[in-house]
């Protein structure tokens, strides 16, 4: 069987089709999504890296679904919402899904788990049971853990010098972190990228600090 698979994950808003590629035949799922956000590039950057290179060489005992660019419509539009103006993370079914929103960029849908892409998601996460998930974003550089993901995070730590959160420090109704790290105990790290960081530090620095935490997975699940 061939490295790596190319499927579709899912549907935007608008139609497009959510491409994923799939790794490995065994061991535990693990996920990487990019372009949640559209305006945040530096994820999208990131997971291309990652994808790069592990289409030259994959080696880890772990069945790795990578989508780097989760939300079509918004990376195509470089904006931060989907083509309904959705932010897709504050519209997954959690338990503090709420229409009440302070700013517009924000906005949650008419109903939690309205939007296509994370129906996808959420259909996905059922028939998967990933065992970890990384989300990757860009803002101020930090890891926002949710879930016990803290030795994986140390590890993107000492690549990155980045800082380590369990609260994101501002109310995050809807998001992943909560609907899979809090909710359903799938450790779930945040890797919030520094806002407009150059994509071949990108490449040079987080790339590689996305490998080892991977790496760092594979051991704890070959241990257990």
């Amino acid at each position: 069987m061939p490295a790596m698979q190319t499927f579709q994950f899912g549907e935007s808003s608008q139609g497009l089709p959510i491409i994923g590629y799939k790794f490995g035949h065994s061991g535990p799922e693990i996920l990487v999504l990019g372009g949640v956000h559209g305006n945040e590039p530096e994820g999208v950057v990131a997971a291309l890296g990652l994808l790069k290179q592990y289409s030259m060489a994959y080696t880890l005992n772990m069945q790795l679904t990578l989508v780097p660019e989760f939300n079509r419509d918004g990376v195509l539009a470089l904006k931060r919402t989907n083509g309904r103006a959705v932010d897709l993370n504050r519209n997954l079914p959690t338990k503090d899904w709420t229409r009440d929103v302070k700013e517009e960029k924000y906005y949650p849908g008419e109903a939690p788990n309205s939007e296509p892409e994370n129906q996808a998601l959420v259909r996905w996460i059922e028939e998967h049971s990933p065992k970890f998930i990384i989300s990757l974003h860009s803002w101020h550089p930090c890891l926002n853990i949710n879930g016990a993901c803290r030795a994986e995070a140390e590890v993107i730590r000492r690549h990155t010098g980045y800082e380590i959160k369990e609260d994101i420090g501002y109310p995050t109704p809807g998001c992943l972190g909560t609907y899979t790290g809090h909710e359903r105990d799938i450790p779930t790290i945040t890797y919030e990228i520094e806002r407009g960081l150059d994509p071949a530090s990108v490449l040079r620095v987080h790339v590689r600090a996305l490998v080892e935490a991977l790496k760092t997975i594979e051991q704890r699940f070959q241990k257990n």
